[in-house]
């Protein structure tokens, strides 16, 4: 009896089939071979492990088991957000998070919110905004005790406390935890300024910095303070004044106990104890401890005056110098005195007027 015919396997048969024929000739192995045959296994399977994490990242070492799971995570070092919604411009590093962005244009908002009737495409972000009214903040920070509305918003924030800033700046070596923070520091290092006001001709290196400067021209003030009326044209701007009538002042210097109500003068006053004046002016070396300090000192050598009094033309170096002037228009005296009640244009002529107290306060001392 001749013997079988060889099975012929073809290229597409069954994963199953397969491992029956080798199954079949591995039992026919020799001891020697069949140690030979295990040991070569052992050999591919390291080879395979090793080829898993054959991507390597050459700016933080990182390895990935695929040339495009390195293409995505270079994105995060660079910057780049390949993936543009044809809607509104905005750029994504993903085409899922441009999907999944596309459906705020094209989805039908069928979620109202009961108490501003802003409509959402899917009920958990409705969930989400409902917050803004309850303010509710379910999710604490288990290091610094921050809470927040959105589980994203606290993962963002962990960053602070446990992440390596990988997002290194190439020309001044400064580090970021997210390539955003990164792209919006490098507009530092430019002197393009591709954000024009069209009524003024400023231009500005980002296009919220334009948008709030637009304010100025408009005059639309929509946050009023329900203590005094005053109104701002940011909300932050009637957080900070609210503290005025509060008299809370949450950030205090840990080296001289002096309390301030907002982070950032507590930041720049921190600069006065360790005598770092990092801002300075090309034209004559002199150094400033704020950059808004040296912006308004630059303007001295190119006699730039940006803010006009829109009731006579009148042109200033510096806001605050606009807003004293305008009081001469309004005839408004906001600096009173609280000892007598006689209000002044200018904060000089109240301190100079306080002087005029305390003189006649010291006359009638007895010796």
């Amino acid at each position: 009896m001749s013997d079988p015919e060889p099975c012929r396997i073809k290229q597409e048969d069954t994963e199953e089939l397969i491992d029956v024929v080798v199954k079949e000739e591995s039992e026919e192995l020799s001891e020697d071979e069949e140690k030979h045959h295990v040991k070569r296994e052992e050999e591919t399977h390291a080879e395979d492990e090793h080829k898993k994490n054959d991507f390597t990242c050459t700016q933080c070492g990182k390895s990935f088991s695929s040339k495009c799971d390195l293409k995505s995570h270079i994105m995060i070092h660079t910057g780049e957000n390949p993936y543009k919604c044809s809607h509104c411009d905005k750029r994504f590093k993903h085409s899922g998070h441009l999907k999944s962005h596309e459906k705020t244009h094209t989805g039908r908002k069928r979620h109202k919110c009961d108490q501003c009737s802003k409509l959402f495409s899917r009920p958990s972000i409705l969930k989400i905004h409902l917050r803004v009214h309850t303010k509710e903040k379910p999710y604490s920070c288990s290091e610094c005790g921050k809470s927040f509305m959105d589980q994203s918003y606290l993962k963002t924030h962990q960053k602070i406390h446990t992440s390596v800033k990988e997002h290194v700046c190439f020309e001044c070596r400064k580090s970021f935890i997210k390539a955003g923070d990164l792209k919006r520091h490098q507009i530092v290092h430019t002197k393009e300024k591709p954000f024009t006001c069209t009524l003024c001709g400023m231009n500005f290196k980002r296009s919220s910095n334009l948008n709030q400067h637009m304010m100025i021209h408009t005059g639309v003030r929509t946050h009023k303070c329900d203590q005094c009326g005053k109104t701002f044209l940011r909300g932050s701007e009637l957080k900070d004044h609210l503290r005025v009538h509060t008299q809370e002042k949450p950030y205090s210097c840990p080296l001289c106990g002096n309390s301030f109500r907002r982070l950032r003068n507590l930041n720049e006053h921190l600069k006065i104890h360790t005598g770092v004046r990092e801002f300075v002016c090309l034209q004559c070396e002199k150094t400033f401890i704020r950059a808004t300090d040296l912006k308004q000192h630059q303007r001295i050598h190119t006699g730039e005056k940006p803010y006009t009094c829109t009731e006579c033309g009148k042109s200033f170096r510096v806001s605050s110098f606009l807003t004293t002037h305008m009081v001469i228009h309004t005839g408004e005296r906001p600096h009173k005195c609280d000892q007598c009640g006689k209000a002044f244009l200018r904060p000089y002529e109240l301190r100079k007027h306080f002087l005029a107290h305390a003189r006649r306060s010291l006359i009638h001392v007895p010796c």
